[in-house]
């Protein structure tokens, strides 16, 4: 096979295999559907390692593949840019679909919707590939709403669940929200740079850093900035950033095989490497990374806080995605766009990791969610447990696991950048390394150590879904099968040691040379970094050995500890704080009222416009004017006329006679 062969290889055999499932997988024994699908994305995995293998000595790729369309001067194309970003991607979003395939086996095993499901994500994973594969705007968009398409459907994949219709709705409004910014800013790339295609933009950018435009008034905004923005007001959307992260924890509702899909590894990261290849635009632009670096902070910081009060076990996994999304948009901010990719990488090791073992937990307890049911699961699940513990301790950013060279990183960028915002920045990247390891283990603690709480819970038949209720006090939670805790020891492997293999080339050596862009001159962060390897740390193992001296590393372990005895030894404490700063606690408990807003303003006031416009554009307007008016106006007509016909001869003559008094008259004054 030729280059060109392969990497149209890879995203059309998980498409073919998302057809071949979705159309005929009512006609095919039940077990085609993941060895079809399984296939599909399991050769598209080896074919992605073999194009990144290819990719670390060959030169990029950028071609046109299929022109669309043509009007005027704009062409509209298929395309692909390989370097080793997009192979470095497709790569991750490969083998992190592959592995949720083999667990869906097990976890969707009973469940009637069997194919569709695997069609679901195997089609998902198609549109992902095409995304991170794109060499211009205009299929980066395709990507873009297709993953956002198959979010939806993955979301309410249980549509008798009216919570699971709610959240799909509210995912579909609020990306569609952040999609219209998007589009007005590839809009903008098409009227000023004239082209799409991103290897043209670029070298025109430093050309345009300079042009004004007008749109309302007087005022005029710098080009570079209102598109920087608007572009980043679609990975907001798409990334779950404050204020539009609030699709992002109700989206669990779906299975969780998409949870760790789609909202830890993938979709939520495609705004992140959308802005990381738009690094020669954003660099343009110190007042759009400033707001890129407020955003990613608030949400860092303020999403964990949400973290530590949940007692769905899905729901605390959700908010920690949406704090480190933050993270990694801080990195942006601070033009470490190399770092924000690094950490997206190893984020969807352990991020997936925790979910999928969310999912083992929830299969071992029949179905229930909640963590004040759970306790001493180490016991009865000992591969969940110690995955799970892996990925905790790679959140936290424990030294030589993955997500320390990651997130200390991200951690020493923000306290290196002078760019505006970068003070408070560092501040809500510090905190948050306390609060991630707080909620993290007091979910761990809670669940894997302790008392079998189940024990002493009546259950009062409530159901959690729409098939179980939860574990009885004599029964004993149990591991999943061979396909679940195969890609739980899978992903760990990868959580444990990919950041040590990888920090070296991907941040200080070449793996990104000519594919970020980074001003040194205006944004030094990346450059202090570098100096800081060279001259302190030297090799990975020294950058961990230093982690064990380091502030982050004593927030850290001190999130851990106060976790072990609030809830180990003094649950009473937790339930004290509570009542003590209940108006905390109700402000938490409420989101910081985003969701009560929306309702409130935007979902009341779209209902009650939508109202008036039918009250007085369709009752009173269409039906009261135009169809019942008409219908009105011909029977007042009708009643006129009836009373002319009398029936009495006398009546008829003598209305001839007028009539013919009027036409002599006219023609009489005529001529």
């Amino acid at each position: 096979m030729t280059m060109q062969q392969i990497y149209l290889a890879i995203p059309l055999l998980p498409l073919l295999a998302a057809i071949i499932v979705g159309l005929c997988g009512k006609f095919l024994p039940r077990a085609a559907a993941h060895i079809v699908t399984i296939t599909g994305v399991g050769v598209s995995f080896v074919l992605s390692a073999y194009v990144l293998n290819h990719a670390m000595t060959a030169a990029p790729y950028n071609e046109t593949v299929y022109s669309w369309l043509k009007s005027g001067n704009f062409s509209f194309e298929i395309g692909f840019l390989i370097d080793r970003l997009s192979a470095m991607m497709m790569v991750v979003v490969t083998f992190v679909s592959l592995m949720v395939h083999i667990y869906t086996i097990g976890y969707m095993a009973e469940d009637r919707g069997y194919a569709r499901f695997f069609s679901y994500i195997s089609l998902f994973t198609f549109s992902m590939l095409m995304l991170v594969m794109s060499n211009n705007f205009m299929q980066l968009f395709f990507g873009w709403e297709a993953v956002g398409l198959v979010s939806y459907l993955l979301i309410g994949f249980w549509y008798t669940r009216p919570t699971a219709i709610y959240a799909n709705l509210k995912a579909f409004l609020v990306n569609r929200v952040g999609d219209f910014g998007f589009l007005l800013g590839i809009g903008l790339v098409l009227f000023h740079f004239g082209s799409l295609d991103y290897s043209a933009v670029f070298s025109v950018a430093p050309q345009m850093a300079d042009t004004k435009v007008n749109f309302i008034g007087d005022t005029y905004w710098s080009l570079m900035t209102v598109t920087c923005i608007l572009l980043f007001i679609g990975a907001m959307g798409k990334s779950a950033q404050v204020p539009l992260h609030v699709w992002l924890p109700d989206s669990m509702e779906g299975p969780t095989p998409i949870s760790a899909l789609i909202h830890a590894a993938t979709m939520v990261t495609a705004g992140i490497f959308m802005v990381a290849r738009m690094s020669p635009l954003f660099e343009l632009s110190s007042t759009a990374l400033s707001f890129v670096l407020i955003i990613g902070s608030i949400t860092a910081l303020f999403m964990g806080f949400l973290g530590i009060i949940q007692n769905d076990i899905k729901r605390v996994v959700a908010y920690s995605t949406l704090s480190q999304l933050g993270y990694m948009t801080v990195a942006l901010g601070v033009s470490a766009y190399s770092v924000a990719i690094f950490h997206l990488m190893t984020h969807a090791f352990f991020k997936a990791l925790l979910f999928l073992g969310a999912g083992a937990v929830i299969m071992g307890m029949h179905h229930d969610q909640d963590i004040r049911n759970m306790g001493n699961l180490k016991k009865y699940m000992p591969v969940t447990w110690i995955t799970s513990l892996i990925g905790s301790l790679a959140l936290i950013g424990t030294p030589f696991l993955s997500g320390f060279y990651s997130k200390d990183s991200i951690i020493e960028a923000a306290k290196f950048s002078t760019i505006t915002g970068s003070g408070f920045a560092y501040f809500a990247v510090l905190a948050g390394v306390f609060v991630t390891a707080f909620y993290s283990f007091r979910m761990y603690f809670l669940v894997f150590h302790g008392k079998e709480k189940w024990r002493e819970i009546k259950h009062d038949g409530a159901h959690h879904d729409e098939h179980h209720h939860g574990l009885s006090p004599t029964e004993d939670p149990h591991e999943p099968g061979w396909v679940v805790k195969l890609p739980l020891v899978l992903l760990a492997i990868p959580s444990l040691f990919i950041g040590y293999l990888a920090i070296e080339p991907m941040l200080y050596g070449d793996f990104f040379k000519k594919v970020i862009f980074v001003d040194s001159d205006q944004h030094p962060a990346m450059y202090a970094l570098a100096h800081h390897w060279h001259t302190i740390f030297h090799s990975p193992a020294g950058m961990a050995l230093h982690g064990l001296l380091t502030l982050p590393f004593a927030l850290a372990a001190s999130g851990v500890g106060l976790a072990w005895f609030f809830y180990m030894k003094r649950p009473d404490i937790p339930e004290m704080i509570q009542k003590r700063f209940s108006a905390i606690h109700c402000i938490l408990e409420n989101k910081y009222g985003f969701d009560s807003f929306n309702d409130r303003v935007f979902a009341a006031g779209s209902r009650l416009i939508g109202n008036k416009l039918w009250l007085i554009g369709d009752v009173k307007l269409i039906d009261g004017v135009v169809v019942n008016g008409t219908a009105n106006l011909i029977g007042r007509l009708s009643r006129v006329v009836r009373k002319l016909q009398s029936g009495m001869i006398y009546h008829y003559a003598f209305a001839m006679i007028i009539g013919v008094f009027f036409m002599l008259s006219f023609y009489t004054l005529k001529f």
